[in-house]
């Protein structure tokens, strides 16, 4: 089994690392790489995929809490 990893890039996508199926809402499969961009901000007209539409127009920098 592959590791997966979901990073949350500043001021942009979620980049998806790892060996994982993408499925949409009726169960069908996006055809993916071993390594792809997520968009969060709803401007990429290649959704689910970021296209990099948010430069300059999307503003978010996601912390996890740290865990003592």
């Amino acid at each position: 089994m592959t590791d997966v990893k979901i990073t949350v890039r500043d001021k942009g996508s979620y980049l998806v690392t790892g060996n994982v199926q993408l499925v949409d809402a009726e169960g069908n499969l996006f055809e993916t790489k071993e390594q792809f961009s997520l968009c969060r901000c709803g401007l990429s007209e290649k959704k689910p995929f970021c296209d990099g539409a948010h430069r300059g127009q999307f503003e978010d920098c996601v912390r996890a809490s740290k865990v003592l």
